[in-house]
């Protein structure tokens, strides 16, 4: 299976939580308490992300998190690779990718190469505005008749 990392996935809840207050400095305590993460985690997180330079942080009284960037202008991929570095499905695709015993003789690494590409090009296509966007309605929730006006039926 191939899937985000907890941290990964948990950074896109904040950086979501952060998008949707838009310019409001928001502090680790709210992130935890709006997002029911865990405290330590948040503010791992929050490092990592400040770090990366998707967050902005003010200190003091008054201090906290906003976006440094425009919610459209942060990419899922963006979000993804400041938490768990480059996006690669096997080793060999990381830019420091481990040298690999069969390396010179491998069939497949172009098509991993194409494959790697493809998802970080649709994780790249996915901002931050459109994951902060509240789903109105799932295709579950449709009912018949909705789902032909839905389908310009």
């Amino acid at each position: 299976m191939i899937k985000l990392s907890r941290m990964a996935d948990y950074g896109v809840i904040l950086m979501v939580q952060l998008a949707r207050a838009s310019a409001v400095v928001t502090t680790a305590a709210e992130l935890t308490k709006s997002t029911a993460l865990p405290a330590p985690t948040v503010s791992k997180l929050l490092k990592q992300l400040s770090g990366a330079g998707l967050l902005d942080s003010q200190r003091g009284t008054k201090g906290g998190y906003t976006l440094a960037l425009p919610p459209g202008d942060i990419s899922v991929a963006n979000i993804v690779s400041a938490l768990d570095g480059p996006i690669a499905l096997t080793e060999c695709m990381t830019s420091e990718g481990a040298v690999c015993e069969i390396e010179a003789l491998c069939p497949t690494r172009t098509n991993w190469r194409q494959i790697n590409s493809a998802l970080v090009d649709a994780l790249d296509r996915v901002s931050l505005a459109e994951m902060a966007r509240p789903v109105l309605e799932t295709s579950a929730n449709l009912q018949p008749s909705r789902l032909a006006v839905a389908a310009n039926v």
